[in-house]
């Protein structure tokens, strides 16, 4: 028999050190305070959030359980304190009303809740796991490039409003042609005023073209990315982003679980006979998000290959109405999900039509 998600966390913490810590990281100062095996208080502070400080607190000590919330230096403190010999708890301030909604909030109170929490029972901290350095850094390769086709993005829109508002009018075409598809067409009194932003443009261009070789390269570190990329409108940056933000197929018990860790499940308010329809609860990783609806989009689109995938969305699509479209490519984007990690997990390819049941699609 399988044994749940919970019955495996559960598991995970089932050591618990005399000493329980729960440090509030700010950018400058971290609180901290420390419980013994019996709940009571036994030590409050607050040190600096350097290597150095925390190396100072917590080298040498016996065996700790450290629970920190999850921001923008609990990565390398994570790293730190687990090679110093300690069990890190990384909590999720989203999924904690009483850290983030607290009428009494302050960074004293809030690491005495974290300590007090994981002293109690580590799963009410909704536990994070943070990735490899390595990892991490492949992954923020993949985010400097969205930031720099934003970037992109937003100059070639400036420009086209420029040449608007003095009559013109510059032609369509791609991202990676817009510099010369458009000089002849820019307005004499604009072209001194627009080339720095064609040369900015030119310059994001090839920065883009150099990021997309080293992320297609990936797949020689990481081989499931090959595995991911069978499934149609699944292309490296996708594939790599999936691979590279769960961290690995053992992140969640169930493949079916995927959809909800990415915010694509609609949200709950059940109470009672009352189970009004939600929206998508829009949690998790935004980027990767993002990412599998656009993949959801072309799988419904024109030139999308056949498969058995594609004819279930756009059944859901012809028969919702005038929104029916936008609620199929978002459960195409849950089923992608959920299909690849189930691909990740099991490492078999794509079946554009799987001899299986019809629900077992995904």
């Amino acid at each position: 028999m399988k044994k749940s998600s919970r019955s495996m966390k559960q598991k995970q913490w089932k050591e618990r050190p005399e000493i329980t810590v729960g440090v509030d990281m700010g950018d400058r100062f971290s609180h901290y305070c420390v419980v013994n095996g019996e709940g009571e208080v036994m030590e409050e502070g607050r040190l600096r959030t350097t290597g150095e400080a925390f190396q100072r607190q917590f080298e040498g000590a016996v065996r700790q359980r450290i629970a920190l919330e999850a921001g923008p230096h609990s990565p390398w403190a994570n790293r730190l304190l687990e090679e110093l010999g300690h069990q890190v708890i990384v909590a999720n301030p989203r999924q904690i009303p009483a850290l983030t909604a607290s009428e009494s909030k302050n960074d004293r109170n809030d690491a005495e809740k974290l300590a007090r929490f994981a002293h109690c029972d580590p799963l009410l901290l909704s536990p994070l796991r943070h990735r490899s350095l390595e990892r991490q850094t492949d992954l923020n390769r993949i985010r400097v490039r969205d930031l720099l086709v934003r970037s992109r993005t937003m100059l070639i829109n400036a420009a086209r409003g420029m040449v608007k508002s003095a009559g013109g009018r510059l032609p369509s075409c791609s991202s990676e042609a817009f510099v010369s598809r458009v000089q002849p067409y820019v307005p004499a009194e604009l072209r001194e005023i627009l080339q720095p932003l064609l040369e900015q443009i030119t310059s994001l261009k090839e920065k883009i073209r150099v990021l997309d070789q080293e992320i297609a390269g990936l797949e020689q570190r990481y081989p499931e990315i090959r595995i991911l990329r069978t499934v149609p409108g699944v292309g490296p940056i996708v594939a790599s982003t999936y691979v590279l933000t769960l961290d690995g197929p053992d992140t969640m018990a169930s493949s079916r679980q995927a959809g909800a860790f990415l915010g694509l499940r609609p949200r709950q308010s059940q109470s009672g006979d009352a189970n009004p329809q939600q929206r998508i609860s829009k949690t998790g990783n935004v980027y990767l998000r993002r990412l599998l609806v656009q993949s959801a989009q072309y799988l419904l689109g024109r030139f999308a290959p056949d498969c058995a995938l594609r004819r279930w969305g756009l059944k859901l699509a012809g028969a919702g109405g005038k929104r029916g479209k936008k609620r199929a490519i978002v459960a195409v984007a849950r089923k992608l999900a959920v299909l690849l990690h189930r691909l990740w997990k099991s490492g078999e390819s794509f079946q554009p039509f799987p001899q299986a049941a019809p629900g077992a699609v995904a």
